[in-house]
């Protein structure tokens, strides 16, 4: 299985400080995975501060 997570960095809160808020998403992301089996197809929209849509992260089998 692999672990993928994907977060565009070009805009809104992750432009004004990128260090600060992808450790934010980091942090808040990395607590709530205990909420999910983490079993191929588990995944989540990933938001920033602002609450805008900034990515996903997804659990896949190997042959993605």
């Amino acid at each position: 299985m692999k672990f993928v997570l994907e977060v565009t960095m070009d805009d809104a809160a992750l432009a004004k400080d990128p260090a600060g808020e992808l450790g934010r998403i980091l942090r808040y992301w990395g607590g709530n995975l205990r909420q999910y089996a983490l079993s191929p197809g588990d995944g989540s929209v990933i938001y920033d501060s602002e609450y805008r849509e900034v990515g996903r992260w997804h659990v896949a089998d190997q042959t993605e």
